[in-house]
Formats: C-alpha cells, sequence, structure tokens
C-alpha cells in the first residue's frame, strides 16, 4: 500500500535533483551497494534515475527515494542499483592482464590441471561478461583440450541484467574488435546476420554466472588461483575498498593472483599479503 500510495503522483515536467535529493540517493547507494558517489556524479546520478521517475510516474526524486526506500520498494531498489552501476567493458580491456596471464600464469597451472589439479578462478564485477570470456578465450588458447580438466570460472556481479547479457554470451563486432582471429575462431560461433556472434559451448562450460552482492556474505567454498578484480573497487571509499581487499586476500590461495583496474592500487593492511609483479598485478604472498 506505501509503494501503491508514492507512485500516485505524476508531473509532465522533469523534476531536478536538489544537494539534498543527491545526498539521500548517495546514502542509500552507499548503504546497499557500497558505491561511493561524489559531487561530480550529480550529472550521472540525474540521467540514470530521472528514466526510473519517468518509468515508474513519480514526479520527485524525494518520493522516488521514499519509495525505494519504503516496505513495497525492494524491486525498485533493485533497479535503482542496476541503473547507477556502470558497466562499460569490452573484450580484452586492459591488455597486459591477459599478456600476463597467458604468458606467465596460465601455462604452469593448467599444465598441473592436466594432471588432476582443480584450477578456479573468479571474475569479480563480470558486468556483460566481456572480461569473463576474455579469460575463457585465454584459457582454450594455452590450453585446447581443457574441456577434460578440473577448470572453472566463477562470475559474479550484483546486476540481474548485466548477467542476464553475460550468461547469453552474444557479442557485437565491435566489442570484440581486439581478440585475435585465432581467439574468434576458437571461442565464438561466426557473426550471424544480425552481426552478433555467440560464445561456443567450450567456452560456455567454463563459466557459471552468480548475482553477488560483494557487501553480503560470499558463499563461496575453497580458494582462486586467479581474481580479476578489475574497475569496482574505485566506485567505493578508501575504507571499504580496503576492507574488500583483505576479504579477496582470504579467498586467494597462496601463490595466487589478483588483478586490479587500471587505476586501483592495493592499500591498508591487505597490501602486507601481496607482491607486487606487474602493472596492477600482484601475487598473494605464499604461507
Amino acid at each position: 500500500m506505501e509503494a501503491a500510495r508514492l507512485l500516485a503522483s505524476v508531473s509532465g515536467d522533469d523534476p531536478t535533483l536538489s544537494p539534498r535529493d543527491f545526498d539521500r540517493v548517495a546514502r542509500i547507494i552507499r548503504r546497499e551497494a557500497g558505491i561511493y558517489l561524489g559531487d561530480a556524479k550529480t550529472s550521472l546520478v540525474y540521467s540514470r534515475l530521472i528514466k526510473r521517475l519517468r518509468d515508474v510516474g513519480i514526479s520527485s526524486f524525494a518520493a522516488y527515494c521514499d519509495l525505494v526506500e519504503s516496505t513495497g520498494g525492494a524491486v525498485e531498489l533493485q533497479k535503482m542499483v542496476e541503473a547507477l552501476t556502470t558497466n562499460y567493458t569490452f573484450f580484452l580491456r586492459e591488455p597486459h592482464h591477459f599478456e600476463h596471464l597467458r604468458r606467465h600464469v596460465l601455462p604452469d597451472l593448467l599444465a598441473q590441471a592436466t594432471k588432476g589439479r582443480r584450477v578456479r578462478i573468479w571474475s569479480a564485477g563480470c558486468s556483460m561478461g566481456h572480461e569473463t570470456y576474455s579469460i575463457a578465450l585465454s584459457l582454450l588458447a594455452v590450453e585446447p583440450e581443457i574441456a577434460g580438466c578440473d577448470v572453472k570460472i566463477l562470475a559474479t556481479d550484483i546486476d540481474r541484467n548485466v548477467l542476464a547479457t553475460a550468461r547469453a554470451g552474444r557479442y557485437d563486432e565491435a566489442t570484440l574488435a581486439a581478440v585475435p582471429k585465432a581467439d574468434r575462431e576458437r571461442g565464438f560461433l561466426p557473426p550471424g546476420p544480425d552481426g552478433f556472434s555467440v560464445a561456443r559451448p567450450q567456452m560456455r562450460e567454463l563459466i557459471t554466472f552468480r548475482e553477488l552482492n560483494l557487501l553480503d556474505d560470499w558463499p563461496m567454498n575453497g580458494q582462486f588461483d586467479i581474481v580479476f578484480f578489475r574497475n569496482v573497487a574505485i566506485y567505493f571509499d578508501q575504507p571499504l575498498r580496503e576492507a574488500l581487499w583483505v576479504r579477496m586476500a582470504q579467498h586467494i590461495r597462496p601463490g595466487g593472483w589478483l588483478y586490479a583496474g587500471h587505476s586501483e592500487r592495493i592499500t591498508g593492511a591487505a597490501a602486507q599479503l601481496f607482491s607486487h609483479e606487474a602493472t596492477t598485478t600482484y601475487r598473494r604472498h605464499a604461507k
């Protein structure tokens, strides 16, 4: 009933986003997803949320905040989080990471996998799947017969919409532009009449996609050999960022690898748990 009441007022004119409204939105998104929104993000917040106000028929940002914080507003709260999540990505983004992965990490790791070793990789904040499938392409490039090995990629994100795109594994030519021809042929079907290529089954079978809010409990069992946590931590404030680095360290086996985003650095207590091996590339200290 409360949510229905908040939807009652409709206006033909778009509302303004006052400083008080922005602060309230920032508090909500910080509480729900850990994302820090500074004042410079006012235009982004307006452009992303004005579409939600129009869709639900609410005439002010204050009323919209009332809705998402109401007892019946859980669905719209999720849509708000999804609207404010940035999902800019493409295949082999930050190529130095994938070059390092293929040359220095995967050869030995997958050689062990062919002898029965379990290998686990986590793509945390996987967005629409470009990063995750780029990892899978790297696995297949190093070990084409990987189907017979116990190698799996876990891909997680808070946004259900981008996870649906990732599960579909269907991408246009622009996002695939950086992928070498051999990798394209190995990992994707030829482009269809609509210009989109679809991930081949041997690549899909390596990946499990799951919804996960990084502020919640992490239900994974065991530790990972490789974690890609790129261009996600930058959206959190420093205390939360440093707490997440520590949590990541606890989920990476000794000797395992962590790839961070181009403007991210491990700081705080976690810095003592890793060595800096290459550009935004870290290795968990052996115990």
